[in-house]
């Protein structure tokens, strides 16, 4: 089944892990035997051939570059510039993975419905090894993204942010985790500040989509007064099923549903289960499964009154791996396994369909540039 997934750090993997995504998950594990310096070193979870594999044709993709104060408890950079300069990187990145065919922008609604239907038309993924570039498909059918910035720290100015836009930018989170220069995230408690608020209506004169993801509950509630446009949620569950400030109360999924949004589902097992203590335990101690995100799908389906506002924004090796994932996911071509999870607990076709990419779809129907 055609998946999309909302939420894929592909440049970070890239350039701050020294992934090459274009090799097999086996020979970037088999890298990085032995190296310690990240806690995911061997664990990793998604490359290029797992995701075509995994059906995800079309993704969003970020860009990430924090800012971090003066004694810092959070890593980032010590300036805005240094964050803005790690973001175009980042970008520069994706571009040279366009001229390598491995990836295409998605920036407006006609080339959504193009590279959609021509993923449509692909063979199984079991007859994909066997095209050959002389035939009508190429070997390797280019995965769709729309770039998405995760924290605004990087935003120099206004104008900044114009030039992403530019470039092909559609969504923005403000903030990320802990204190920051537009918006606070996960963890901390101030509302949003005058810069924050001043970006929300740039965003609003540009037609952006605003990512809700990570901002604190101040701030979430402060950004849907001002902020007109649309607002989805990429990679975010439900705190009443994994208590912590990281995901949404079930007022701000009513919130999100409202606005005609779609929530992403996540597979960190931090924002899954209750209890989980950082860096200390492990899914095994919560025989953590991939059914468990269907608890988290059926709670939102419940608040909304239909399947047409959640979708998939996984985050895998979004600065884990499979050490904090479901055990029964060694790569991100595991979420083949939920339409069934789903089927089995009463979902229709249409409805499954809707939750591994139609949401999201219609969603990016509505909002994108014509």
């Amino acid at each position: 089944m055609f998946i999309l997934d909302a939420h894929l750090d592909l440049a970070m993997n890239a350039l701050e892990w020294n992934r090459d995504l274009t090799w097999s998950l086996e020979r970037i594990r088999r890298r990085e035997l032995n190296q310690t310096d990240k806690k995911d070193r061997g664990n990793n979870t998604l490359c290029f051939p797992e995701l075509r594999r995994a059906e995800i044709g079309l993704c969003v993709a970020t860009q990430i570059g924090r800012w971090s104060p003066y004694f810092p408890r959070l890593p980032g950079w010590a300036s805005p510039h240094q964050a803005w300069a790690q973001t175009q990187g980042q970008l520069a990145w994706y571009r040279a993975m366009e001229e390598a065919g491995e990836l295409v922008q998605i920036r407006n609604r006609a080339q959504l419905e193009a590279h959609f239907k021509f993923w449509q038309k692909l063979p199984p993924p079991d007859e994909k090894a066997y095209i050959v570039e002389s035939r009508r498909q190429p070997a390797k059918p280019p995965i769709g993204y729309i770039l998405s910035l995760e924290g605004a720290d990087s935003l120099i100015t206004l104008k900044h942010l114009e030039r992403s836009y530019a470039d092909g930018l559609r969504a923005l989170g403000p903030a990320h985790y802990g204190p920051g220069v537009y918006a606070h995230g996960t963890d901390a408690l101030e509302p949003l500040p005058a810069r924050g608020k001043e970006l929300l209506k740039a965003m609003d004169r540009l037609g952006m989509i605003l990512d809700s993801t990570h901002l604190n509950d101040a701030c979430f509630w402060d950004a849907l007064d001002i902020f007109q446009g649309p607002v989805w949620a990429s990679h975010q569950n439900c705190r009443v099923l994994a208590p912590w400030n990281r995901q949404f109360a079930d007022d701000q999924i009513k919130a999100v549903v409202e606005r005609g949004g779609v929530l992403g589902m996540a597979f960190d097992a931090i924002m899954m289960v209750p209890g989980w203590i950082h860096n200390r335990s492990k899914p095994s101690d919560f025989n953590l499964k991939i059914e468990r995100i269907c608890e988290h799908i059926d709670h939102i389906c419940q608040l909304a009154g239909s399947a047409k506002h959640v979708g998939i924004g996984t985050d895998l090796d979004g600065g884990f791996g499979n050490e904090q994932t479901p055990m029964d996911l060694n790569s991100i071509y595991d979420l083949q396994t939920i339409p069934g999870l789903l089927k089995q607990r009463g979902y229709k076709k249409a409805e499954i369909e809707g939750i591994m990419s139609g949401n999201f779809l219609n969603f990016l129907r509505k909002h994108l540039p014509a």
